[in-house]
C-alpha cells in the first residue's frame, strides 16, 4: 500500500501524550483564526496536544512520528456524549510527510515540525520545534501512577474548501496521577502560533489538561459536514 494512499481510518496505540488547555492572553487574536460559521467557546479556551509515537509498530500505517496540534474550543458543538466542546485545528506540526499528506486531504493545516517529551524525575517537558527553532515549551509535574483509564471521543473540526467538517476521534488513555501543569511558553513571537499564547498568570483549564504515558486513538475516516 502506497504511503500516499493510506486507508482511513488509521489507528495509533501507546503514544506518549501531554494535553493542555488555557485561556489566551489575547482572545480576540485567537478568535480571528476561526473561519466564518463557528465561534469560540464562552471561556475562550485554547487546547494543545503534544505527543510522540516512538515505533512504527504502534500505528496501522503511519509509522513513527511526533506531533503538536492546537486551536480553539468551539461554542455550540460538542463531542458525541456532550462532555467536551468540539475543537478547531489552527496549527498542526507533524514530523511525518505521510501523516501530513493524510490529514491535509481532510482539511488539517499540516506543516513540518517535531515534538519531544522528556521526563526528568517528576518533571515532564514537551518541546515543539519548527525549522530547528523551539516555538513552544510545556512543563508539567507528573506522577507514575495511573489514576484512571479515560475513554470516549474527541471531536475536531477542519475546513475543507468552503465546508466545515467534523470528525470523531475515539481514544483510550491511561491518565497519570498526580498531574500539575506548571508552564506553557510560546518562544517565537514572530511565529503565527504566538496568537494562541496563554495569559499571565497562566489560567489553566484543568478538565482538559492531563498527561497520558499511554494513549491510543483512531484518526477518523467517516467525517461529516458540521451543521
Amino acid at each position: 500500500m502506497s504511503e500516499s494512499k493510506l486507508a482511513a481510518p488509521q489507528m495509533v496505540i501507546d503514544s506518549r501524550m501531554l494535553y493542555s488547555s488555557w485561556v489566551p492572553a489575547d482572545p480576540g487574536a485567537a478568535a480571528a483564526l476561526l473561519p466564518n460559521g463557528i465561534r469560540p467557546a464562552a471561556n475562550r479556551a485554547i487546547y494543545m496536544n503534544q505527543y510522540v509515537v516512538d515505533r512504527p509498530e504502534q500505528t496501522s500505517g503511519f509509522g513513527d512520528y511526533s506531533l503538536t496540534y492546537l486551536g480553539l474550543d468551539l461554542a455550540d458543538h460538542t463531542t458525541p456524549d456532550g462532555s467536551a466542546p468540539a475543537r478547531f485545528f489552527t496549527h498542526y506540526f507533524n514530523s511525518s510527510e505521510a501523516v501530513r499528506r493524510y490529514v491535509a486531504e481532510r482539511g488539517v493545516p499540516a506543516s513540518p515540525g517535531t515534538t519531544t517529551l522528556e521526563l526528568h524525575g517528576k518533571e515532564l517537558v514537551a518541546t515543539t520545534t519548527v525549522d530547528g527553532v523551539p516555538i513552544i515549551r510545556t512543563t508539567a509535574r507528573v506522577g507514575n501512577k495511573i489514576a484512571t483509564v479515560a475513554r470516549g471521543h474527541l471531536t475536531y473540526v477542519t475546513k475543507v474548501g468552503d465546508r466545515l467538517v467534523a470528525g470523531n476521534y475515539p481514544f483510550i488513555a491511561d491518565m497519570a496521577d498526580p498531574y500539575e501543569l506548571l508552564s506553557i511558553e510560546f518562544l517565537a513571537k514572530d511565529h503565527p502560533v504566538y496568537a494562541l499564547r496563554p495569559g499571565s498568570p497562566l489560567e489553566v483549564v484543568k478538565t482538559a489538561s492531563w498527561h497520558a504515558p499511554r494513549s491510543s486513538f483512531v484518526y477518523p475516516g467517516g467525517e461529516r459536514d458540521l451543521l
